[in-house]
């Protein structure tokens, strides 16, 4: 369906619209205030830097910052610079025919039209499921953790139990290995590797458990796991699922066939774009997702859709084009 402007009255389109408000949207956002666009970031509230205890490879917080404090000073940079944030859930976006720019529909029937688009929608973490003990209690105390570039540095030398029965789960097992000699990997169902990896784990040091998990308990310090067959549960300092992520790239997807077979946009979606006047930044683009990487990105997107805009208001040296 496409989305005509209105007959009159028609506000006039932003320079950019930008999705989502995690480290790449709120970084591309603050740049494209300082370059003096009209810009407006929307968000739904779901940047998953949010439910970050404390990250402490952020560059500039040695001692660690609270995710949502991160999210909050950036919010606050943006800001000051002129860059608007409105919470908001877009879902759909499409090209305006009359101009060539675009427009997004939201929850709930308003529109926004812009010149360019920055997608920073990031992904969805595929959760671990407990039995017993909530989640984000979990999360916060440390025994419950999704990333171990972040934190992996944090757990050296506690036991260590990555659950996944697959390659990316072996994968991750034989990362953390590097900063504890205790580590094990549980099947969620049944392991699904080859006798070579199953060889390449044992070298390394990685214990493998075999056995259907009946049970994940989390309480106080300590994660418990119970395994079919097995009388008592076994318990961890700390549980990595290895289960992916599922990228957000459903508005890109609207705009034509822009993913790779996983659902992530393209490495260059930060740096070549995606479509003319279209960028995206964080998670969503395939590669290493961490608050640096996202934050780069971001400032290379708004600096890129920025050149584009000022080749289409003609605002270039002829010989950079």
């Amino acid at each position: 369906m496409k989305l005509e402007p209105p007959s009159n009255g028609e506000t006039p389109a932003l320079d950019v619209l930008v999705v989502g408000a995690g480290p790449a949207g709120l970084t591309a956002g603050m740049y494209l205030a300082r370059y003096r666009r009209r810009v407006r970031i929307v968000h739904d509230g779901s940047s998953r830097t949010l439910w970050v205890p404390r990250s402490r490879n952020v560059p500039g917080f040695p001692d660690g910052i609270i995710g949502a404090d991160l999210i909050a000073r950036m919010s606050e940079h943006a800001v000051r610079y002129g860059a608007e944030i409105a919470e908001g859930r877009v879902v759909e976006i499409v090209r305006r025919e009359n101009d060539g720019g675009f427009r997004a529909r939201l929850e709930g029937g308003a529109t926004i039209d812009a010149r360019g688009l920055i997608l920073a929608t990031g992904v969805d973490t595929n959760l671990a499921k407990l039995d017993s003990g909530d989640h984000k209690t979990a999360v916060q105390s440390g025994v419950l953790r999704y990333c171990p570039i972040c934190d992996g540095f944090e757990h050296s030398e506690e036991r260590i139990a990555v659950l996944g029965s697959d390659l990316h789960g072996a994968a991750e097992a034989m990362f953390l290995r590097q900063y504890s000699s205790d580590v094990t990997l549980i099947p969620k169902w049944q392991v699904a590797l080859t006798d070579a990896q199953r060889a390449e784990l044992e070298a390394s040091g990685v214990g493998v458990l075999e056995g259907r998990v009946l049970r994940l308990d989390a309480a106080g310090t300590t994660i418990s796991v119970t395994l079919e067959d097995e009388a008592a549960p076994r318990r961890f300092d700390i549980l990595y699922p290895a289960f992916g992520s599922t990228p957000r790239s459903e508005l890109a997807a609207m705009l034509g066939p822009l993913t790779d077979p996983n659902g992530c946009l393209p490495f260059t979606a930060y740096s070549d774009g995606l479509l003319p006047g279209v960028y995206a930044a964080g998670d969503v683009v395939a590669g290493l997702d961490q608050i640096s990487v996202a934050t780069g990105q971001g400032a290379m997107a708004a600096t890129r859709l920025h050149n584009w805009l000022r080749e289409q208001e003609g605002h270039v040296m002829a010989d950079q084009k």
